[in-house]
C-alpha cells in the first residue's frame, strides 16, 4: 500500500489529506481561530466538584469549563512512582500520543482512586491543578482532561507521572527489535546515562522500529528537558493558563502520521515547507527527502480530487459502484448507516446479490467512518442475510477495512435484529460539525412543515386571538408560499373563518420569512 500526505495551507486554516492508493481516506482541518486543544497542558483551577458524578469541572481559560473524571486524577500526595502501572500499557499510550486516549474506567483503575479515594478526597474547589486535554470540546460539552500527562515525540512517549519503567508499542512484533529498544530505553529511565536522573516511564512508539540508539536516546532526553521546563513554568504562572501547546497540525502530521509506507509529503506553502524541512532535519531526518514543495498552477487539493471528495463526504447519500447506496445519518446520540441495493439486481440469486452489496458496503463504510471522522456509537443496518457464513465474511471485511484506521474501533456480532453495533474512538469533531452548522430554517431537523400545515396553525392562532382580544380586523404576515395557499386552495376556509369570527382577515407576504414563520397582527 502506498500513501501520500497532502498539506494545504492558507492564512486562515491548514488542511491535511491522507491518500492511500490514490483514494482519500482521512482529512484533518485546523483553523487558526479555533485550534485543537488535544495534547495541550494547562494550569487549571477547579471550579466545581461533583461527588454524584465523581468528577470535577476545571477552568482552563476556555469558554466552557473542562471535565475531569476521578479516574484521571493522580492524588496530590502521590510520588511519580506511586501512580498506577496500568497507564504504561503501550497500545494505549501509542494512541495517547495521537490524541486518542481511552475513556477512564469507572472502577478506579489507572489512577489514585484504586485506593478507594473519591473526587472529594482528591480535589477541592479553587484548587490549582496541572492537566492535559485528551478530548476537544464536542458540541455542548467542554474539553476532557487528565492529570496523567503524556508528552510525545517522534520515537517515544514520556509519562512523567507513571512508574519508572519502559514499554514497547504492540505493533512492533519482532522480538529482537523489542529487546533492543527496551535496552536503550532502560538506560534512560534508570538514569544510567550520566547526569540524567530516573523519572517517569517511557514508551517506544511504532516509529521507533529501526531507529538508532542516538536518535531514540536524544528523543527521550529532549522530552525530559521539556517536562522540566513545563514544571518550572507551571510554578510561576497563575491559573487558568496554558503552559504547553502541542505542535501545529502540519508538524504534528510529520510526527504522528508519516510512516515507511508514506512515499511523499506535498506542501503547497513555501513557509510551511521550510518549517517542515527544519523540523524533519532536526527530529526526523529519514523523512526530510520525502517532503516536497508543490508548485503546480492548480490548487493542490483540486489537483488530487480532494475538494470533490470533501463535498461528497458532507452528503447524506453515498453511491456504491455496483448501484447500491448508503444512507448516513449523524445524530447527537449515535450515527446510523443504512445499506440498500438500489439499482443493483445481481446475476444469480437474491442472497448472492445481497451478499455482494453488503461486502462492497463494508469497505465503503470503513472509508466513510475515517473520512467523515464519525465516532461514538455507530449502528449499521446491512441488508438481511440468511447464511451465517455470509454474515461472518461481511464482518471480517469491515474489520479488515478498518485495520489502517488511526482511531480504535470495536465491532460486535450481528444482533438478533440484523444490526451491527460498533464504536469508534472520538477525540475531535466530525467533518460535518467542523464545516457545517444546523440549517437556520429547519433548525437541523432536515424537514420543514408544509404550507398546508402552517395554514392550519394560522387558523388556530386567529381563533385564539379573536376570542381573547377585540380588534376590527386581522393581518396575517407569512411567507409567499403560505399566503398563496391561503388565497387559493384555502380561500373557502378563510371565508368561513371570517364569517365565524365576524372580522375580515388580510394577508401580507414577507420575503424574509421562512416557510414556518408567521405573525397574526390585531388591527
Amino acid at each position: 500500500m502506498s500513501e501520500e500526505i497532502l498539506i494545504n495551507v492558507t492564512p486562515q486554516e491548514t488542511r491535511v489529506a491522507l491518500v492511500e492508493n490514490g483514494v482519500l481516506q482521512e482529512i484533518y482541518i485546523e483553523r487558526n481561530r479555533n485550534r485543537g486543544l488535544v495534547g495541550n497542558i494547562y494550569k487549571g483551577k477547579v471550579c466545581r466538584v461533583l461527588p454524584g458524578m465523581q468528577a470535577a469541572f476545571v477552568d482552563i481559560g476556555m469558554d466552557k469549563a473542562a471535565f475531569l473524571h476521578v479516574a484521571d486524577v493522580i492524588p496530590q500526595t502521590a510520588t511519580p512512582n506511586a501512580s498506577a502501572a496500568a497507564i504504561l500499557d503501550p497500545e494505549e499510550v501509542e494512541r495517547a500520543a495521537k490524541g486518542e486516549l481511552p475513556e477512564p474506567e469507572s472502577n478506579g483503575s489507572r489512577n489514585g482512586n484504586a485506593n478507594g479515594l473519591t473526587i472529594s478526597d482528591l480535589l477541592r474547589e479553587s484548587q490549582e491543578v496541572l492537566v492535559q486535554v485528551v478530548k476537544d470540546p464536542l458540541g455542548t460539552k467542554g474539553a476532557r482532561l487528565t492529570t496523567h500527562v503524556s508528552i510525545p515525540s517522534r520515537y517515544a512517549v514520556y509519562l512523567p507521572s507513571a512508574p519508572a519503567g519502559t514499554g514497547i508499542s504492540t505493533k512492533i512484533d519482532d522480538d529482537t527489535e523489542r529487546a533492543r529498544l527496551k535496552e536503550i530505553l532502560a538506560a534512560e529511565v534508570t538514569g544510567d546515562t550520566p547526569g540524567d536522573p530516573a523519572m517517569g516511564g517511557v514508551i517506544a512508539r511504532t516509529a521507533a522500529e529501526g531507529a538508532t540508539e542516538d536518535s531514540l536516546s536524544s528523543d527521550v532526553r529532549f522530552l525530559k528537558r521539556l517536562w522540566e521546563s513545563i514544571g518550572e513554568q507551571s510554578k510561576t504562572v497563575k491559573a487558568p493558563t496554558i503552559v504547553h501547546e502541542d505542535l501545529a497540525l502540519a508538524l504534528r502530521t510529520l510526527r504522528d502520521l508519516v510512516g515507511p509506507e508514506v512515499e511523499k509529503i506535498r506542501v503547497d506553502s513555501r513557509s510551511t515547507y521550510q518549517r517542515a524541512i527544519e523540523f524533519a532535519e532536526r527530529f526526523i531526518p529519514d523523512i526530510a527527502e520525502r517532503i516536497e514543495l508543490y508548485k503546480g498552477e492548480r490548487p493542490l487539493f483540486e489537483m488530487y480530487g480532494v475538494e470533490d471528495e470533501i463535498q461528497r463526504a458532507l452528503e447524506r447519500k453515498v453511491q456504491l459502484k455496483s448501484g447500491g447506496y448508503l444512507i448516513i445519518d449523524q445524530t447527537e446520540a449515535m450515527t446510523t448507516i443504512d445499506v440498500n441495493t438500489g439499482g443493483y439486481v445481481g446475476r444469480r440469486t437474491l442472497e448472492e446479490t445481497i451478499f455482494k452489496t453488503n461486502l462492497e458496503a463494508a469497505q465503503a463504510i470503513a472509508r466513510q467512518l475515517r473520512l467523515r471522522n464519525l465516532g461514538g456509537i455507530i449502528i449499521i443496518d446491512f441488508i438481511d442475510m440468511q447464511e451465517d457464513e455470509h454474515k461472518r465474511q461481511v464482518l471480517r471485511a469491515l474489520e479488515k477495512s478498518l485495520e489502517n484506521d488511526h482511531a480504535k474501533s470495536n465491532i460486535c456480532e450481528v444482533s438478533a435484529l440484523g444490526l451491527v453495533e460498533m464504536t469508534r474512538k472520538r477525540t475531535r469533531e466530525s467533518l460535518e460539525h467542523v464545516l457545517c452548522e444546523p440549517c437556520p430554517t429547519c433548525q437541523g431537523r432536515g424537514q420543514l412543515k408544509t404550507p398546508e400545515t402552517i395554514c392550519y396553525e394560522v387558523f388556530r392562532e386567529i381563533l385564539r386571538e379573536a376570542r381573547q382580544y377585540d380588534a376590527d380586523k386581522l393581518l396575517v404576515i407569512a411567507s409567499q408560499d403560505v399566503v398563496d395557499r391561503m388565497q387559493e386552495e384555502e380561500s373557502a376556509s378563510v371565508a368561513e373563518l371570517e364569517a365565524f369570527i365576524g372580522k375580515p382577515i388580510r394577508f401580507q407576504a414577507e420575503t424574509h420569512y421562512t416557510q414556518e414563520q408567521f405573525d397574526v397582527v390585531l388591527m
